[in-house]
């Protein structure tokens, strides 16, 4: 039975590792994301791997030749249990397969269990560091927050991503 097998790859070698499965014939899957990279007092947005120098590989161990997997180029090893690679659990891979927009990108889902009223922190852009009340979602990717600005509290649509509770 072919299951979703986690592997562990040399350092930023993750395409250069699934290239050369795929190669071999293995179904291999490198989720990747959008994040914002800052360089020089410029930012820009580049697509990185979702889990740096990891990447998973669908195989039935009974049947494959997973031990070729070591010395595939780009990878470092294949994650085991004693001498047999460990599976994922059924379902996780899957749904971040699910979550991938068209250009298949996987968007992160941002997990805010939030109330209104919470006490919530911005991290990101102009805004950063300010502190404000959470209000609602306004939807599924931006967040409506209250910020206390010059004595008076101001809505502000801020991107879900970059809103974390304050604790």
């Amino acid at each position: 039975m072919k299951r979703w097998h986690v592997i562990y790859t040399r350092l930023r070698s993750e395409s250069l590792a699934l290239q050369h499965l795929e190669r071999q014939g293995f179904t291999a899957y490198l989720p990747r994301h959008r994040k914002q990279r800052r360089h020089a007092r410029r930012t820009d947005w580049v697509t990185a791997p979702l889990f740096p120098r990891y990447m998973f590989v669908l195989i039935d161990v009974a049947a494959a030749r997973w031990r070729s997997i070591r010395s595939t180029i780009g990878v470092s090893d294949i994650i085991c249990q004693g001498d047999r690679p460990l599976p994922m659990m059924p379902g996780v891979v899957e749904e971040i397969i699910e979550r991938e927009n068209e250009e298949g990108l996987v968007c992160a889902a941002p997990n805010l269990n939030l109330r209104k009223g919470d006490r919530v922190r911005v991290e990101r852009d102009s805004m950063c560091d300010q502190v404000g009340l959470f209000e609602t979602m306004a939807d599924k990717d931006r967040v409506i927050i209250l910020l206390n600005l010059l004595g008076r509290r101001v809505r502000a649509l801020v991107p879900a991503e970059d809103v974390y509770a304050c604790i």
